[in-house]
C-alpha cells in the first residue's frame, strides 16, 4: 500500500495512455468497418450456363445503388486490343426496326443485378465493330475482358470494376469461357479510379470523333 501510495501519479498516468491506446484501437476497428461498408463492390460474373452463351452478369454488392456509366469489352488478341462501349445496345427483331433500343445505363439498387447479354453476343459486336476476321478467334491466348464504370452514391471520382476471361473456342462449349481470377478485381483507391476516370474520358473522346 505504501508503494502504491507513493508511484500512485505514474500508475495513473500509465492507466490512462493504456485506456487511451484501447480507446484508440477500437476507434481504429469502428472506423476500418464504416470504410468497408463504405466501399463500393461490384461483381462481373457468368450467370445461365458456363459457356459462351452464359450471361455477363453485372451485381451491385455495395450497400448504396450505383449509376452504371459505361460497360466496356475488351478483346485481347495476339496482335492488339479491341475495345467496345456495350452500355447500349440495339435491340433485335421488329424492336430494332422500330428503333426501341434498351439501355444498361443507369441506377442499380444495392443487391440488384443486371444482364448485359451473353458473352457470345459482346463478343460478335466487337468482331462487327472491328471489322475483325473471323480467323483471328482461332488464335491461342484469347481473353475477353468486361470492364464496369459507375458512379457510387455522392462521390466525385468514378469507382470501377474488371474481370478477364479466357476464350477457347476450340474447347466444349463448357470450356470456352473460363475466368481468370476468382474474384471480380475492384478499382476503389484513388490511384484506381484515376485510371477508370481515363477510360471514361476515352470514350468520350472516340464519341466526339
Amino acid at each position: 500500500m505504501e508503494w502504491l501510495s507513493e508511484n500512485g501519479q505514474a500508475i495513473s498516468a500509465i492507466t490512462s495512455v493504456c485506456t487511451l491506446f484501447v480507446w484508440v484501437f477500437y476507434a481504429q476497428l469502428l472506423y476500418d468497418g464504416y470504410v468497408r461498408q463504405r466501399r463500393p463492390r461490384i461483381i462481373v460474373n457468368r450467370g445461365k450456363g458456363i459457356g459462351m452463351e452464359a450471361l455477363c452478369l453485372i451485381s451491385n454488392m455495395s450497400n448504396e445503388a450505383i449509376y452504371v456509366q459505361h460497360l466496356i469489352a475488351v478483346l485481347h488478341t495476339r496482335e492488339r486490343s479491341y475495345s467496345l462501349d456495350v452500355v447500349e445496345y440495339q435491340q433485335e427483331g421488329d424492336e430494332q426496326e422500330e428503333g426501341c433500343y434498351r439501355t444498361h445505363q443507369g441506377p442499380l439498387g444495392s443487391g440488384d443485378y443486371l444482364h448485359v447479354q451473353s458473352f457470345n453476343s459482346i463478343l460478335k459486336q466487337i468482331m462487327n465493330y472491328w471489322e475483325i476476321d473471323a480467323a483471328v478467334l482461332e488464335q491461342e491466348g484469347l481473353t475477353l475482358g468486361i470492364r464496369v464504370i459507375a458512379i457510387y452514391g455522392s462521390e466525385d471520382m468514378p469507382t470501377g470494376a474488371w474481370r478477364t476471361f479466357e476464350l477457347d473456342l476450340s474447347a466444349p462449349s463448357t470450356r470456352q469461357l473460363r475466368p481468370t481470377t476468382i474474384d471480380t478485381h475492384r478499382m476503389n483507391s484513388k490511384r484506381e479510379r484515376k485510371r477508370v476516370l481515363q477510360w471514361a474520358e476515352d470514350i468520350e473522346i472516340h464519341k466526339a470523333y
